[in-house]
């Protein structure tokens, strides 16, 4: 199979299909694409908001590339600022959310797609 490209936009919002447009838009790029291995999230959080849900991975890392806007991430008991271009890795076993600043926060988020690996984490970081 050849190289694929596809638009952003044009890769359907999970997150409005979910009930979750108040706070965010998320868009898994990877099968689009034609990836097999490799996980990717493109999260946009509307300003001022935390991610619609806390979650970690036992077995895949991660990395988090800001494309835009600021905002903070919390792993595990650590809050580090978020601002265009920095690069976040988190490891397996992290507990992590992100919270957007007063312009709104994009991420992309890529890792190894390991099927059923992820866990939702209820409380964690809560208003």
């Amino acid at each position: 199979m050849s190289d694929v490209k596809v638009n952003l936009g044009a890769v359907p919002d999970v997150a409005a299909a979910n009930g979750l447009s108040e706070t965010q838009e998320a868009r898994f790029p990877a099968a689009a694409i034609g990836l097999e291995q490799t996980g990717m999230n493109d999260l946009l959080l509307r300003p001022g908001v935390r991610e619609a849900f806390t979650h970690r991975h036992e077995r895949a890392e991660e990395v988090v590339l800001v494309l835009g806007g600021s905002g903070r991430i919390r792993l595990d008991d650590e809050v580090l600022p978020l601002e265009p271009r920095d690069l976040v890795h988190v490891r397996p076993g992290v507990t992590r959310r992100l919270e957007a600043g007063p312009d709104g926060l994009e991420v992309l988020v890529v890792g190894p797609h390991v099927e059923g690996d992820g866990e939702i984490v209820p409380g964690f970081w809560d208003p």
